[in-house]
Formats: structure tokens, sequence, C-alpha cells
């Protein structure tokens, strides 16, 4: 009987692969090894999903945040590439997960890749797994169709190419069904890296060209009102409740908070090198961030809007009155005013 380690990331087809394999008469057992990073959205559900679908099997999670700069791949000319960087990552939960699997002394690994979609296994991928030695222990049933006529060996050096792709979702829900699952994705966990975002790869590109960025900094890429001015002041909106209770957590002592005095309106949030800049540019900061802080802040309007601001560091809050910007394109517009549209999220299988 054998006992197995699930890549498991909450999507769909992760659920469906490592159901099949648990079904399988030749397992007696199923890990489930849930790995978080900074670029990975997280769900409060996911914990429950596991106790509802899986409530006998040992579930247990790893942080790679030491690592998160090895799963971004910049170009020499300073791009962001999404296919090397699919590379970077999956190789290094690949090896997180052939440690962990000696440690438990699991016999397979269970992988929800799906033909021709997301990252399925590549030439350069199954070098890696021959080098870890696990090539014929990575177990890809939504490869090779989902029979338990056979040995748990039919699952495994599979390349992902077993398979078309062509109607991938439908056969995988109707998988989904015929070993007992909610087709539902209920936390959208095909959506859950971040940097299948069109827009966000670019921002972290220009982020890692920084010298001594933190997680902080990171952090607020995610937001989607989020300017970068020249090369050392960041400028960010939070528009909605659920955005601003994000974005007070993300205050320096050294940050600028900019308010509007209207009730609900945006929060923003200016990070600045202020000891660089006199007098004078502070202050063209700081109109800058209360004029684009104004643009949000209700209906359009042509008249002065009254906007608070304050350091972190101090008590004392401030008032000014700016006239807001034309619109939204008016801002990208600006001079030394850098914006990346983040836009709708790709897919990612596995």
């Amino acid at each position: 009987m054998a006992k197995v380690l699930s890549l498991f990331s909450g999507s769909l087809a992760s659920r469906v692969a490592t159901r099949i394999v648990e079904q399988h008469p030749d397992v007696e057992c199923v890990y489930l090894l849930h790995f978080r990073s900074p670029f990975s959205r997280e769900f409060e559900d996911l914990r429950q999903l596991v106790r509802t679908e899986w409530p006998h099997a040992i579930y247990r999670t790893q942080s790679i945040k030491k690592e998160y700069r090895r799963l971004v791949q910049i170009t020499d000319n300073g791009e962001f590439s999404l296919a090397l960087s699919c590379h970077n990552c999956r190789s290094l939960l690949l090896a997180k997960a052939v440690r962990y699997m000696e440690r438990i002394e699991a016999d397979y690994l269970v992988s929800g890749e799906v033909p021709g979609q997301g990252m399925s296994v590549t030439k350069r991928l199954r070098s890696i797994a021959r080098e870890l030695g696990v090539e014929d222990r990575i177990l890809r049933p939504l490869c090779v169709g989902s029979s338990r006529k056979r040995g748990l060996e039919r699952w495994a050096g599979r390349d992902g190419n077993g398979a078309p792709s062509r109607g991938a979702s439908v056969t995988l829900a109707k998988l989904a069904e015929r070993v007992g699952l909610d087709a539902a994705d209920p936390m959208a966990a095909c959506h859950r890296c971040k940097l299948m975002t069109p827009g966000f790869g670019e921002r972290v590109a220009s982020l890692f060209g920084e010298a001594g960025f933190t997680l902080n900094a990171l952090r607020l890429l995610d937001f989607p009102l989020f300017y970068k001015v020249s090369s050392d002041v960041k400028i960010v909106l939070a528009r909605d409740e659920q955005e601003k209770r994000e974005l007070q957590n993300l205050f320096l002592p050294q940050d600028l908070r900019v308010y509007p005095a209207t009730p609900h309106g945006p929060m923003t949030l200016v990070r600045a090198d202020w000891r660089r800049r006199g007098g004078t540019e502070q202050q063209m900061v700081i109109e800058l961030a209360a004029r684009i802080t104004a643009t949000f802040a209700g209906p359009k309007r042509t008249e002065t809007v009254p906007i608070y601001y304050r350091l972190e560091s101090e008590d004392e809050t401030h008032l000014l009155n700016v006239n807001p910007f034309e619109d939204e394109a008016a801002i990208a517009r600006w001079e030394d005013v850098e914006m990346i549209p983040l836009g709708q999220q790709g897919t990612a299988v596995g």
C-alpha cells in the first residue's frame, strides 16, 4: 500500500487529481501540502474545504516567503517573463515537496496538471524531476485518464501531453462529479497566482529594479490605483472599505496619509524618501497626491476639494484645497507619473 503526497493548491484540478489517486485501491493514505507565497492569494475557506472534503487527510502548509525573489524571472532588459517565472515557481515547489516527501516517507507525489493548460510539465521541469530522483514518482492522473484498473505507475512519469486540452474544463467538471466532488471552484483558486494578472508582473519588475525593497512595498502592488512618481515616490489609493482595511495595515511611520474631508472617501498612502527632497519638492508631491485623491473623492467636480494630510509619525493634520484631475486618464498623462494598470486574471491550473 502506498503513501502519497499531493501538491494541493485548492483548485478544482488539484482537488480532482487528489481524489482520483486517493480512491485508487493501492493508496493507503494521502497527505496534502499547500504552499503560501507573497504572490499567492490566500483563501480563509481553504482549510474548511479540506476539513469537508478530506476529513481524514493530513494537511500541512509551507511558506516560501523567504525565497519569493527566486519565483520571479526578470529578463536582462528588465522585463517580466511569465513563462520563466512559472518555471522558477514550479521548480522551487517541486524541490520543497520532494524534501517533505522524504520526511514523511511518501511513495508518490500527486500533481493536478491538465494537458495543454497552465504549467504543464516542460522538458526542463522533467529534467529537474529527474535530477531530484522523482521522475517516475510524480502522479498526473488528469493527463492520462482516471482508470483505476492498472497500478499507480500508470500515472507516473508522464509529460502532460497524453490527452487533448479541448474541452478540458468540461471534462474536469465531469470527473469531479464522478469522484464525488462539487465541480464548483468556490474560492476561484485557479486565479490564486497574482502574477497571472496582466500588469502585476510588470509592477513587480519595476519594484525589483529598486534597491532595498521590502515585502511591505510588494504588497502595495496589489492595489489597482498604484502610481509611481519618479523613482522614489509611490502613491497608492484605496477606494472601498475592503481596500482601505488592507491599506491601513501597510502604513509605515514615514508614510503620508491623505484623505478627503468628505466621509466614505478614498484613503491614500504616499511613500517617499522625504529626506532627499527639499521643501518645494515635498510640497509638489503632497499636492499631486492630494489632487489624485480629490479625483476619486466623488462625482466629477471642477471646484476645489478640501484634502487632509499628515505623516503617520506625527499628530498634526494639515488641510489643502486642490483641483481634481479631469479624469483618471489625465493623471496618467501627468509628468513623471507612471501607472501600470491591472487587468483580468489569467488562468492557472494545477
